[in-house]
């Protein structure tokens, strides 16, 4: 099956709105947020007629396509359309064979930059994604990745990123762990980033007007789309991102040198695998000494906790008493 980009937009748009129990979308709304899409991925885009959008939903219908299961309601003298299963969506389905051949040429072309420098990413994606989709045929399982199928939320990932793409507002019900009853955000989102095998959503909270309030999957509830107007972010969320260990920036929190040392038993782990980017170290019979540059946050401590025995804060002193009254507190339940 071969898509271009504009197709695929449209495909996406028409799953969105065919998903949506909100509204009734008749074949002129349809059209309309077909076009409005295509506008806003390329503001000289003239748009479709209603033939290519019938067209564009028989295939969707079609066994080329993904064989949508599509109801066609009347009100009064016209139709609306949604799925007669409103848990389906193209972006669950398997792979055909005709999209699985693209994949593997894709992979490809990315196989001849593995190993060039700016591609690291490239070495660690084409087995993952041979492996997903299952496009080396082999009797068993020969590579598996840390994952938490079991988790809660992550069907919210694609239309989350899809928001962010079309910049929609969306209205989120949420219940975080501190709260006994579920509440509404509205919210524009940004960015999103895994976490200890876990996804969070980054954006506005235009209820309280915090500009990155932070939403974990696994506690959303229920989203949809408005028709709010979507405010752009003036974050960059790669050096929001840079000076934490996780996804929790304290408010008001200043970027301090914490230093560590490691047992020699450890040493060769931490050097192997830095726990920040902005990681220093100095090796000797007694140690290994880091040096980290990081805000300190709940998932720094929990970290250094994990290493139990095997680690000593050396300054800054505050941090140092704060991780002590941890350690002093859980061997009291002992």
């Amino acid at each position: 099956m071969s898509v271009n980009k504009n197709a695929l937009i449209r495909y996406q748009v028409l799953d969105r709105c065919f998903r949506n129990t909100g509204r009734m979308y008749f074949w002129e709304d349809l059209l309309e947020e077909c076009n409005k899409a295509l506008m806003d991925f390329d503001p000289n885009s003239e748009g479709i007629q209603r033939r290519q959008l019938f067209d564009d939903i028989r295939f969707m219908e079609s066994e080329a396509g993904w064989s949508i299961p599509l109801g066609r309601i009347r009100h009064g003298r016209k139709v609306y359309y949604r799925y007669e299963d409103l848990s389906f969506s193209i972006s669950n389905q398997l792979l055909n064979d005709s999209e699985a051949e693209q994949i593997k040429s894709a992979l490809q072309i990315f196989s001849r930059f593995s190993g060039t420098p700016q591609f690291e990413w490239v070495n660690e994606m084409i087995p993952m994604l041979e492996s997903k989709f299952g496009l080396i045929e082999r009797k068993s399982e020969i590579i598996s990745f840390e994952s938490n199928v079991d988790l809660k939320g992550l069907h919210y990932l694609t239309p989350l990123f899809n928001a962010i793409i079309n910049e929609r507002v969306l209205l989120v019900r949420y219940k975080d762990f501190k709260s006994s009853e579920p509440y509404e955000i509205t919210f524009h989102p940004y960015y999103l980033k895994q976490y200890n095998n876990r996804w969070f959503a980054f954006g506005l909270n235009a209820d309280n007007q915090v500009p990155n309030w932070n939403l974990a999957l696994d506690r959303i509830e229920s989203l949809s789309e408005t028709a709010q107007k979507y405010k752009q972010s003036e974050t960059d969320w790669e050096e929001y991102f840079f000076d934490l260990v996780g996804v929790t920036r304290p408010e008001n929190a200043n970027l301090q040198e914490i230093v560590l040392k490691f047992s020699p038993e450890v040493a060769p782990y931490v050097i192997t695998k830095p726990i920040h980017p902005s990681q220093k170290h100095k090796n000797d019979l007694t140690g290994l000494e880091v040096k980290i540059k990081v805000i300190p946050n709940f998932e720094l401590e929990r970290l250094i906790l994990s290493f139990g025995e095997q680690v000593q804060v050396i300054s800054p002193q505050d941090f140092k008493e704060r991780i002590s009254q941890r350690l002093k507190s859980a061997g009291r339940l002992y």
